[in-house]
């Protein structure tokens, strides 16, 4: 998978931070995200921290988001039980 090209901007070589350290991408994180490349694929994601907390606290409203959805439509009746081979087979993910 190669990075689009905005992320393309911000990649480093893995080899490029074992030879500077992580000044090598200190300038590039203030535009966001770098992506570190490992075998010229990316492979990792270094980000700032105030960037790791709002994609975390985005994550976290989002998965209570999902968990009240579910717990209205339990409390509506939109629910149904089934077998877990059943809903596999609905689905069509068949391993």
């Amino acid at each position: 998978m190669r990075p689009s090209s905005a992320a393309a901007q911000r990649t480093i070589p893995a080899a490029e931070i074992r030879r500077r350290g992580l000044s090598a991408v200190d300038k590039a994180l203030k535009r966001g995200p770098v992506h570190v490349l490992k075998d010229n694929e990316p492979a990792y994601v270094i980000m700032a921290e105030d960037q790791f907390r709002e994609l975390s606290d985005r994550y976290r409203k989002a998965y209570i988001s999902r968990i009240r959805r579910s717990l209205k439509d339990l409390k509506a009746g939109r629910v149904r039980r089934v077998a877990a081979q059943t809903l596999i087979d609905e689905l069509g993910l068949n391993a």
